[in-house]
């Protein structure tokens, strides 16, 4: 008998149907903020099957589109889904959830890109009714902005930040997908009022960037898989827009709360 759970990430509601109860009650725990009984538009639909071993033989995440079909592959998943019907199919190599999250990851770079929003490395966080959200490279800080974040700040996440566009601004979103923190980001939204690119210093100092230099910044950090010429361009154009809206500056801090201070 085939279950589903609706996981609803950035307004975006996917369906994940299985037919092995075990698997279904895995990722319930594994998206429990985020499963929703009344989506908020037609949910995305992907069915989910589990192979005794390695179902690919790709090491590295593939993302490729064969006519009107996208497919998704790394040694543990392969996964087939087709913008017209919204439908797709995943077979994965075992019972965990690693690689439901590559597979979702992948799937909303995709339906991001066309609307001008972006899956980015960084760590987000509400406060004061405004999103912040601390971009950077592996080691740059995301973790640690995160644990000194104080009591009143609402965390979305501590790795991979949502971002899509609001009529001339943006709305950052909570994600499930965890860093060192180990901490499911909340599933709220706020209206994005600063970017920042963090690296470690000897005293907390903030700098604005000009455009090009935070566009050239922050598309290294851009979480983006497929090789499609036409979808690259639409991410380079949504950064280009990103800066231009939004204000972009340069954060070197001290690992202590006192940077929070900083943040307004």
């Amino acid at each position: 008998m085939t279950s589903s759970i609706i996981v609803e990430i950035g307004e975006v509601p996917v369906r994940l149907s299985a037919s092995e109860p075990d698997f279904l009650g895995m990722m319930e725990r594994r998206y429990s903020g985020f499963i929703v009984s009344t989506p908020s538009r037609r949910p995305f639909e992907l069915t989910v099957s589990v192979a005794p071993g390695q179902v690919s033989s790709v090491e590295d995440v593939q993302v490729s589109r064969h006519g009107t079909v996208w497919r998704f592959e790394r040694g543990d998943f392969s996964a087939e889904w087709s913008p017209e019907s919204g439908n797709g199919s995943i077979r994965q190599a075992r019972m965990n959830p690693y690689s439901i999250d590559a597979v979702l990851r992948i799937l909303h770079s995709v339906l991001l890109a066309p609307e001008g929003g972006l899956l980015l490395h960084a760590a987000s966080a509400i406060r004061h009714g405004r999103a912040y959200v601390f971009s950077g490279v592996s080691g740059a800080g995301k973790t640690t902005i995160s644990r000194l974040a104080p009591p009143d700040a609402t965390l979305l996440t501590d790795e991979i930040s949502y971002i899509r566009p609001a009529g001339d601004s943006y709305r950052a979103f909570g994600t499930p997908f965890t860093g060192e923190l180990a901490k499911v980001g909340e599933n709220a939204a706020a209206p994005l009022d600063t970017v920042f690119l963090l690296s470690h210093g000897p005293e907390n100092r903030l700098t604005p960037l000009a455009a090009t230099d935070a566009a050239r910044a922050l598309l290294r950090n851009v979480l983006f898989f497929a090789q499609d010429p036409e979808l690259v361009q639409m991410v380079f154009q949504s950064v280009c827009q990103l800066v231009a809206r939004v204000p972009v500056r340069s954060l070197a801090f001290t690992p202590e709360p006192a940077v929070w201070e900083m943040i307004r």
